[in-house]
C-alpha cells in the first residue's frame, strides 16, 4: 500500500491505539506528540495524510495546521479533538481540514475514513 500516516496527538494511548490499528492495516505511520515533531515529521516523510489532534500543548492543532499549508505540504488533514469548539472546528476546515473526529471517536469509523481518503488520494 505504501501511504504514509502521521498520527499528531499529545495522549500517548491514542497515538499507540491508532498507530496500531494503521499498521495493522498496512499503512507506514509515524508519530509526533507536539507540533514541533509533527512538522518535522511532515518535511521529512511527506505524509499522505495526518491525524491531528486540536488541542496540544504548545503548538495547537490549528497552528500546526496553518505551518503545514506554509511549507507547502501536500499532506491531507483529518482533526480529531475532544472538545466542541464549533469555532476552532469551521476554522480548521477553512484551512483546508477534509474532516474531524470528536473523541472519544469509532475507531471503525476513523479507519473508513482515512481508507475513503487514500485509495481516492493519487
Amino acid at each position: 500500500m505504501n501511504k504514509k500516516l502521521l498520527i499528531v496527538d499529545d495522549q500517548f494511548g491514542i497515538r499507540v491505539l491508532l498507530n496500531e490499528v494503521f499498521e495493522k492495516d498496512g499503512y507506514k505511520t509515524f508519530q509526533a506528540s507536539n507540533g514541533k515533531q509533527a512538522l518535522k515529521l511532515v518535511e521529512e516523510e511527506k505524509p499522505d495524510l495526518i491525524l491531528l489532534d486540536m488541542k496540544i500543548p504548545g503548538m495547537d492543532g490549528l497552528e500546526i495546521l496553518r505551518e503545514i499549508k506554509k511549507m507547502g505540504a501536500k499532506s491531507d488533514v483529518i482533526m480529531m479533538t475532544a472538545y466542541g469548539e464549533l469555532e476552532m472546528i469551521n476554522e480548521a476546515m477553512q484551512l483546508g481540514a477534509l474532516t474531524h473526529f470528536a473523541k472519544p471517536f469509532d475507531i471503525d469509523e476513523v479507519r473508513e475514513e482515512v481508507r475513503n481518503y487514500l485509495t481516492t488520494k493519487s
